[in-house]
């Protein structure tokens, strides 16, 4: 791509519901999937919601012609370039450009290390598509061996390791093997999620590499399922009709996407660039809501900015 393209991530702070409607299955509110892969996503169109949400982008005192940052540009005209602007002739598309939030690591319960982040080859080569599209790419490969039954962690010292070097996630049992790739991935992805040094650690003590077809088994089997009840106004006790089971991407879950700065719509373009608007409302570190039953706790997450190469 021509313009400047910055990955971002996607850190679940508490469990994270972006439904797709009712389900036809057990569970009545399953999450957003997609269809191929059947692994979680969070959409593009959420994150730039509740990013422009963020900055005020849909608050009526924001579109004031009157309403000027500390260095005296308009700021409805501004947040009007990056989200866009509706309701009116002078209607236009945002310029920044948000691609669907894709799983990069499954947090998985683990017998010792009390949790693992999970993820593998297959996920692993996507994402290395985007961080070489964002220029990330450099020092990290796609190809990783990764046996069946056995899992490749960063080093000797995981804390995933039983005294028998074998992991045991979920109800699965695995071989422990350290491997440089893992390492590497490790180490780097680390560095961009985690400012603390202490998470980094962490991070690294508990990620695995396992084979693809236990990924695909643990992102249909691994997510949170929560039983809810709806309470009769009346009498206050629980209605016979009202239960339902909903879905949840676990806390901890790690997602990535990309955005970059499309052509600007708005009229008196030239008072804008891509990387002004990128460096405005894509760089620094935000913590959003995203997804529904934000008032019983879900959706809390951190966005990072991962780098560009604009």
């Amino acid at each position: 791509m021509a313009h400047s393209t910055r990955v971002y991530w996607l850190h679940a702070l508490t469990p994270l519901h972006v439904g797709e409607g009712f389900g036809i299955g057990a569970i009545d509110l399953p999450i957003m999937r997609e269809r191929t892969t059947k692994w979680p996503l969070v959409p593009g169109s959420s994150i730039k919601g509740v990013i422009s949400d963020r900055f005020g982008a849909s608050e009526k005192d924001a579109r004031e012609e009157k309403d000027k940052d500390e260095n005296g540009k308009n700021h409805a005209r501004e947040l009007a370039a990056a989200f866009g602007k509706g309701g009116d002739e002078f209607s236009n598309s945002g310029a920044l450009v948000f691609t669907d939030s894709r799983i990069v690591a499954l947090p998985v319960h683990s017998d010792y290390g009390t949790f693992a982040w999970v993820t593998s080859k297959r996920v692993l080569m996507r994402l290395k598509r985007d961080l070489d599209e964002a220029g990330l790419g450099t020092g990290l490969t796609a190809e990783i061996a990764v046996e069946d039954n056995s899992l490749q962690v960063p080093g000797p010292d995981s804390a995933l390791k039983s005294s028998d070097s074998r992991a045991y996630l979920g109800d699965l049992d695995f071989a422990v093997k350290p491997g440089d790739p893992a390492k590497q991935w490790a180490e780097k992805l680390a560095g961009w999620i985690f400012a603390d040094e202490t998470w980094r650690k962490e991070f690294i003590k508990r990620f695995a590499i396992v084979p693809d077809s236990t990924f695909d088994f643990f992102a249909q089997n691994g997510t949170e399922i929560a039983a809810r009840i709806r309470i009769k106004a009346e009498t206050k006790t629980v209605d016979s009709t009202g239960f339902w089971y909903e879905e949840s991407l676990p806390a901890e879950t790690i997602l990535a996407g990309l955005v970059w700065c499309d052509r600007v719509f708005v009229r008196n373009r030239s008072d804008y660039t891509g990387q002004q608007l990128l460096d405005r409302y894509c760089k620094e570190e935000l913590l959003l809501q995203v997804g529904g039953k934000a008032t019983i706790g879900k959706g809390r997450a951190r966005c990072i900015f991962g780098g560009s190469n604009g």
